[in-house]
């Protein structure tokens, strides 16, 4: 986390442990210590105001903090539909007032209504203000972010330097922190909060940006979720899959996925999405894995994995319920889930109790799920609901309803005996009829159309009402079917509704205890995430990482790539070290294909897994408090998904971890300067990791991966015990270069980038040719061009055309250009080419 333009002589007031900065000095704050002393003793009491966006799950924050002048935000996170991450925020920073979309769903409408009327509350209830939609539309809310005057930005920036500075900052990429950010101006200009009684010209002070992570969260970038691949979405072989077209590619994520329920799966994804330093969490997680990794709770494990492929969406059921919505297929899920659910209550039951998940699982499992699968066992008629597409009961639950059913089923043979009377007293030229029974119409008498029937006058018959023709056959009312309405009534019709009516009892009877199923479904998907994550441990031979508080950093004992050692055929597992004092700047240097990018990734990878709450890929890991991970590896190996290409966006990468980066966090650098002149390049690498440096035993723990070696050479990084030199082990074997993968200490001494260019199937000529013009280089010489590498008459051409240009004289008014480069240069340059 960092802060841009903090007041000096100010202790800026952040939300609480989980924020901290790093600050950027404005010139025009600068004032004397007695000064800022005498305003401290002045201050009003801090104020928070914050702002927040909910939509499809995701929640976006901001709030502007009094005490400093500082806008803090919180990229795109995850929120359940009960809003706990929303909750735990406003806890944790009380604020003042709330600024919302007056656009909201039920779930938010409600969870305002309740923190509206919460008169427990010690402080004071915050004010919520609901602005309009069109306050929070993304364009405009970028523009209100651009156009800000900030004091922290120089008036020399141009509106593209201050662009690229801000993208430094604020992440863009998080469209719901955006639209946050710009509802937050919005309210800050319309209340002029701190600059009431000032010049309506006179803006609201913002000294800077922060970066807000809540306690025990791990803050982690979308860039590093990309680029380790802890996640990454393909295009689906299916042509039909239309709407989304996506699938789980070769990830992380992808490989440790083995939920059988989807619920199981949406809290991998949260977990993933909120690693946490909270050791309590972490090692309840860790022991539930351990303890289904021994061999004797093997089938444990799989029987509570097939009852787990039973628990289905409850929370729609439910939400149809409400809504009277209910499909005759959800009785029987809905069945299924519940006793499912009490076979893992009676499962978890056997296991012991000192784990706490199996513990919840055996107590809050209560005799309300049983109440509710004999409810539904012994009233739904599963079969039949499915037959006739509606909610039907069982026999012997209400007489009225089998008496009505038992009429229905008897109607066939009693209709027909009433048809045989009926025919006798028609008139001899109807050969045959039939009495029907239509829902909502009741019974008619059917009669075939004769052909003397051609006009609508004929089709009146004595004592007969008329109703409809259809496919040629004349429906009537008669005297007896209207006495069989008035006797039997509709009976379908009847059935219904009585069906209906011990629906709605049924209904509520399954609301009352809500409470309990929601509970279910949050236990069930924790222990369906822990079981595939043991699954993939003991397919995968992970080891249970350690938490320990007193180690800033992490330590890690033959640790694996877990992409990449499922892809080659042998894997060499490294060590990695980052700890104390000593070695926190650790510089990679190694050829090209040496294993430097797959290193930095999963030493990011095994500390990422150690944080969700993994069993990891490495022999031994210990980690301590690593409050962020920042990635910026641009390579092109085969499981890599690399960053984008342009330069510009590679450097804000770096410079999001120079801005947010603490004591606490773990960067990692690759291939910083690809792509840029190679100069400028190695200047700012040596200039970015002086400026840590400078930090001294506050500098980020940073490994970073380089080909600049002279970055070494030229000695650009201060000596001292903060800096560790590593190299990727490798050995030449006469013309071949020998790559052992191994990290070790040391420099390399040199790039061999004529070996990596031979393994990539370059031509030995040039190999040759690029050695000839790298030892001139090297000497100092100027590099002439080859003559024999050209064709004779390509430089003939070459030499006119030259020669040509010389003779041109510029001065002169009559010169045509246009006419000299179509007739002579373009003709020229076909022939050269």
């Amino acid at each position: 986390m960092a802060s841009v333009g903090a007041i000096p002589g100010r202790t800026p007031q952040g939300p609480g442990p989980g924020a901290a900065s790093a600050s950027f000095t404005s010139p025009a704050s600068v004032r004397g210590r007695g000064e800022a002393e005498e305003e401290e003793n002045e201050q009003e009491p801090a104020e928070i105001h914050l702002c927040f966006l909910w939509t499809s799950g995701y929640l976006g924050i901001a709030y502007y903090d009094t005490s400093d002048s500082t806008i803090h935000f919180m990229p795109d996170a995850p929120d359940h539909e009960s809003l706990e991450l929303l909750q735990r925020v406003l806890d944790e920073i009380n604020p003042r007032s709330i600024v919302t979309s007056a656009k909201q769903d039920e779930n938010m409408t409600r969870f305002l209504g309740k923190l509206a009327s919460q008169e427990h509350r010690e402080l004071k209830r915050p004010e919520i203000i609901f602005l309009p939609s069109v306050d929070f539309g993304l364009e405009i809310s970028k523009q209100r972010l651009l156009s800000g005057n900030y004091a922290f930005t120089p008036d020399s920036m141009t509106t593209t330097e201050k662009i690229l500075f801000l993208s430094s900052i604020i992440p863009f990429d998080c469209l719901l922190t955006v639209r946050a950010l710009g509802g937050l101006l919005k309210f800050l200009g319309r209340r002029r909060i701190g600059v009431e009684l000032e010049d309506y010209n006179v803006s609201v002070p913002i000294l800077g940006f922060k970066k807000f992570v809540l306690t025990h969260l791990v803050s982690i970038d979308q860039d590093t979720y990309s680029v380790l691949q802890i996640f990454k979405s393909e295009a689906h072989p299916s042509v039909y899959k239309v709407t989304s077209g996506l699938k789980e590619g070769l990830s992380l994520f992808g490989i440790l996925n083995r939920c059988r329920c989807k619920w199981g799966e949406k809290l991998l994804r949260l977990w993933f999405t909120r690693p946490t330093q909270d050791l309590g969490e972490l090692n309840s997680r860790l022991d539930v894995i351990q303890f289904f990794l021994l061999p004797q709770n093997l089938d444990m494990a799989q029987m509570l994995h097939r009852l787990l492929g039973h628990i289905k969406n409850v929370p729609l059921i439910l939400k149809r319920m409400k809504l009277s919505h209910t499909k005759a297929s959800d009785w029987q899920v809905l069945y299924k889930t519940v006793y499912s659910a009490l076979g893992l209550r009676d499962a978890c039951r056997s296991l012991p109790q000192s784990i706490q998940l199996f513990q919840d699982i055996a107590q809050e499992f209560s005799d309300d799920l049983h109440h509710i699968a004999s409810l539904i066992g012994k009233v739904v008629d599963f079969e039949g609901s499915l037959a006739e597409n509606r909610f039907t009961v069982l026999p012997n639950i209400d007489p009225d309803i089998d008496e009505k059913k038992r009429r229905l089923m008897g109607l066939p043979s009693f209709l027909t005996e009433v048809a045989r009377k009926e025919l006798e007293n028609l008139d001899s030229r109807i050969p045959s009829c039939s009495v029907i029974y239509i829902p909502l119409i009741g019974f008619l008498l059917s009669i075939p159309r004769l052909p003397s029937m051609a006009e609508a006058s004929d089709f009146e018959i004595e004592g007969l009402d008329f109703m409809f023709l259809s496919e040629e056959k004349l429906h009537y009312r008669s005297a007896r079917t209207k006495e069989l309405d008035a006797l039997l009534g509709d009976l379908h019709c009847d059935i219904r509704d009585q069906e209906t009516l011990l629906m709605y009892q049924l209904q509520c009877q399954v609301l009352a205890r809500a409470a309990v199923l929601t509970r279910v479904l949050d236990l069930a998907a924790r222990l369906d995430v822990l079981l595939a994550l043991a699954s993939a441990a003991r397919d995968y031979g992970y080891s249970r990482p350690r938490y320990s508080p007193q180690l800033i950093g992490v330590r890690i004992q033959n640790g694996r790539h877990p992409l990449m050692e499922l892809c080659a055929r042998t894997f060499v597992p490294n060590s990695a070290e980052c700890g104390g004092d000593r070695g926190r700047v650790k510089v990679i240097t190694g050829p090209n294909s040496s294993g430097k990018s797959i290193y930095l990734k999963q030493v990011g990878l095994i500390t990422f897994m150690a944080l969700v709450g993994s069993f990891v890929p490495a022999e031994e890991a210990e980690i301590g408090a690593v409050d962020a991970i920042f990635t910026r590896i641009h390579s092109c190996d085969s499981i890599s998904l690399g960053l984008s290409t342009f330069m510009i966006d590679l450097n804000q990468q770096v410079a999001k971890a120079v801005n947010n980066a603490t004591k606490q966090s773990l960067v990692l650098i690759d291939e910083f300067g690809k792509g840029t002149n190679t100069v400028d390049g190695l200047a700012l690498l040596a200039a970015v990791l002086r400026h840590w440096l400078a930090l001294g035993p506050t500098c980020p723990h940073i490994f970073v991966a380089t080909n600049f070696l002279s970055l070494v050479q030229l000695q650009l990084l201060p000596q001292g015990p903060l800096v560790q030199y590593l190299t990727m082990e490798a050995c030449e074997d006469g013309d071949d270069l020998v790559f052992f993968y191994q990290v070790c200490e040391g420099i390399a001494k040199a790039s061999h980038a004529s070996h990596t260019a031979a393994q990539a199937g370059l031509p030995d000529q040039l190999l040759t040719r690029g050695k000839e013009v790298s030892d001139l280089i090297r000497s100092g010489k100027p590099i002439k061009p080859v003559k024999e590498l050209l064709k004779e008459q390509q430089m003939e051409n070459c030499q006119t055309l030259v020669d040509k240009f010389l003779k041109l004289d510029l001065e002169d008014p009559n010169l045509d250009l246009d006419l000299f480069m179509s007739q002579e240069v373009l003709p020229a340059a076909t022939a050269i080419l």
